[in-house]
């Protein structure tokens, strides 16, 4: 098996209100969420570089998308300092679970913090400062 650049090329962060969903994302991200429909799906795609080869993702509205704190859990990118988008989260109807700190306090492997979004997932956030 030939391995990719990247360990994930696609992602689907399950929702169950999907207008407040695309709210919150849009609000912690300065972002706009662009929507579609795929099968009884409803997608809000996620900002991400497609022409690069950029890794993209979307909150997905489905019958079989049900939101929770125990799958997988989703880092996304966010620039330079993560602190910036933690700080929306709030203010957009989710809650800090951990602050900003280190991945490692040997390795320089940036910042992480996690949230539960206005849905009930954690979701995770990485920068490099």
């Amino acid at each position: 098996m030939q391995f990719s650049k990247n360990a994930i090329n696609w992602f689907e962060i399950p929702v169950s209100n999907f207008d407040r969903a695309r709210n919150f994302y849009s609000h912690i991200l300065h972002a706009e969420i662009t929507e579609m429909n795929f099968g009884s799906d409803r997608l809000g795609l996620l900002p991400y570089d497609a022409e690069t080869g950029g890794v993209g993702g979307a909150i997905v509205q489905g019958p079989d998308h049900i939101p929770s704190q125990r799958g997988c859990l989703v880092y996304l990118y966010c620039g330079n300092d993560l602190a910036e988008v933690l700080a929306r989260v709030p203010a957009a109807g989710g809650c800090i679970e951990k602050e900003k700190h280190p991945v490692s306090e040997e390795l320089n492997l940036g910042f992480i913090a996690i949230f539960k979004d206005s849905e009930g997932n954690r979701i995770g956030l990485h920068s490099p400062s």
